[in-house]
């Protein structure tokens, strides 16, 4: 092996930590951005039942993945001054709030995961009526 050979592709110590404190810069910045631009916040635009329905998936599914037990403490989710009604639907399982909804009510209906056995995991779809 030449003498050459040992030195080649090394960098100095210095430009080293010059790169890579440009590249860690460059994505830091382009996280902010991104988050920025993706952060929905509160729209002037969103329904009630929007509003709610985003508590009640808060409330349902804390690490992504809702389970019908938690359906119970989902009533304080209503606005103030509203009623609350929520539904998980899965192809043969249904769980309620067991608040009847008017049929005037304000609704959305939203894809979540539901877990329906310890390791089972099911797409469903969650029903929250809202009304005054």
């Amino acid at each position: 092996m030449s003498r050459s050979s040992v030195r080649r592709a090394q960098v100095e110590p210095l430009a080293a930590l010059l790169a890579l404190t440009v590249v860690c810069t460059g994505l830091s910045l382009y996280a902010g951005v991104l988050d920025g631009a993706l952060d929905r916040g509160v729209d002037e635009h969103d329904s009630t039942a929007d509003l709610a329905a985003d508590h009640v998936r808060a409330r349902l599914a804390p690490a992504g993945v809702a389970a019908p037990a938690r359906l119970d403490g989902v009533g304080a989710a209503a606005p103030d001054g509203y009623h609350l009604d929520a539904t998980l639907t899965c192809r043969d399982e249904e769980w309620t709030t067991r608040a009847t909804a008017p049929p005037s009510a304000d609704r959305v209906t939203e894809p979540v995961s539901v877990r329906v056995a310890p390791g089972r995991v099911r797409p469903c779809r969650l029903t929250v009526a809202v009304w005054s």
